[in-house]
């Protein structure tokens, strides 16, 4: 399997702290060289190994803002 390059290029904030000591954080990440997009997952306190989680283009993150936005209840 081929080795997955990745750079954090904006760490935006830090949603929850897992009871591992790991973070599930939006952050701007650069995979395999590409522009960044953002990205919401679990990462470990260094930043070496990481979770699954999902990434999303800046109009999919706007999207996503209405959505939350428009939900009463939260």
């Amino acid at each position: 399997m081929a080795e997955i390059k990745f750079k954090i290029t904006e760490n935006i904030g830090n949603l929850s702290e897992s009871g591992r000591g790991w973070y599930k954080e939006l952050n701007l990440v650069s995979w395999n060289d590409r522009d960044p997009k953002y990205d919401i997952r679990d990462w470990s306190p260094d930043h070496e190994k990481m979770g699954k989680g999902v990434t999303m283009t800046k109009e999919e993150l706007i999207e996503l803002k209405k959505l939350l936005n428009s939900m009463e209840d939260i």
